[in-house]
């Protein structure tokens, strides 16, 4: 259950944890409804969730089923002046101004300039560098590939568009573990914070296809774990972004609507794989190009419309992101919903990359998900 504020509300038994699904010790997964559901020990998994990693230790011995926590302190700190009421999407505490939350609250983005330093960014374009070259071989990262150009450069970033699920390289996930991102994101999540997902992106030069032009989209689309509100991404532009070079392009307000229904567009020749978008775009609802330098990091809610253009310059233009959630946030069967056909589509890629069978998409996600902050509970 989710309070005015944005904090799970869960009551507690006598003499156990206040955390959230937590009984004697135990870990509850809550089912949608937020009625505990399966219990399951703290670093134990069962059934296709350790399969996959029988299966992913088997391809890369030194992986391990469970990455080991990285042991950030809390940097928030409660408020003298709360806001009862007033705030829907960030927490009372001392990082944020009252203009900075009202900002999120009325739009569902924050940008915050120059968050990341050059030295940190320098550092995660070296080591994409790397992965390009195939110096370096992260366990269970997803690298896509414009494989019509391999010809003409090789192993190189001119043919890479993404690396994804970069969890297990530990110098790209440095990102998510920045203390200046994660004072941040406390402010949304609480102080229990999970790295859901994580990408660096280099948007190739385009032609006119158009191939790496991303229609307009909701994040939550792709995530079986809920609340929506205890979400958030944290993208941090690798160098200047702009409409030139297919910046991000956000509709503010929309995250107040609901999940809208997601599928590939209707464009011939000019989709990439799960880059789903609306079936049913509001084209009244004004688009903001989000103009970013260097280290400037925004932060959105996953149900923010939002998209990207094409690079129409003969650069490359990166960025690395991460989305976040409270650990306290808990997975839901998408059967009979309208993510249910991507389950299906991502299933299938995994179970052909890593030969494995039933699994669903919690389970997938269950592999991505890696602590970062406080303490894990039920993601």
């Amino acid at each position: 259950m989710c309070s005015g504020s944005g904090k799970l509300r869960t009551p507690a038994g006598p003499g156990c944890s206040r955390l959230c699904g937590s009984v004697c010790g135990v870990r509850l997964r809550t089912e949608p409804s937020g009625c505990p559901g399966m219990m399951e020990q703290v670093g134990k998994r069962s059934g296709p969730a350790a399969r996959l990693d029988t299966i992913l230790r088997h391809l890369s011995p030194g992986l391990g089923a469970a990455p080991v926590p990285i042991s950030v302190p809390t940097s928030a700190q409660v408020s003298a002046v709360a806001h009862p009421g007033r705030f829907r999407y960030t927490l009372d505490n001392d990082v944020l101004t009252v203009e900075q939350r009202q900002f999120y609250e009325d739009n569902g983005y924050l940008l915050i300039r120059k968050l990341v330093s050059d030295e940190d960014i320098e550092r995660f374009r070296k080591e994409f560098v790397r992965i390009c070259k195939r110096e370096v071989k992260p366990p269970g990262a997803m690298i896509m590939k414009n494989e019509s150009l391999r010809s003409q450069y090789g192993q190189s970033e001119k043919v890479v568009n993404k690396v994804q699920d970069f969890q297990e390289d530990e110098e790209l996930f440095r990102y998510c573990t920045l203390p200046e991102v994660l004072k941040y994101v406390e402010c949304f999540t609480g102080p229990n914070i999970m790295a859901m997902h994580t990408m660096l992106i280099n948007k190739l030069p385009d032609s006119e296809k158009q191939t790496f032009l991303h229609p307009m989209h909701q994040d939550l689309h792709y995530f079986p774990f809920r609340p929506a509100d205890l979400i958030v991404c944290s993208w941090t532009a690798m160098e200047r972004a702009d409409e030139s070079n297919g910046c991000l392009i956000v509709q503010p307000g929309t995250h107040k609507l609901t999940l809208k229904p997601h599928d590939y567009p209707k464009w011939e020749g000019k989709t990439n794989k799960l880059f789903h978008g609306l079936l049913d775009e509001d084209e009244t609802i004004p688009k903001v190009h989000l103009v970013m330098e260097r280290g400037d990091t925004v932060f959105f809610h996953p149900l923010l419309i939002h998209g990207s253009g094409i690079n129409k310059t003969s650069g490359f233009r990166k960025s690395i992101s991460c989305h976040f959630a409270s650990s306290e946030c808990y997975y839901i069967d998408v059967k009979n919903t309208t993510q249910e056909h991507l389950e299906k589509e991502l299933a299938e890629m995994v179970q052909k990359k890593y030969d494995t069978a039933h699994l669903k998409l919690m389970d997938i996600w269950n592999f991505r998900a890696r602590l970062v902050q406080g303490e894990r509970i039920n993601l």
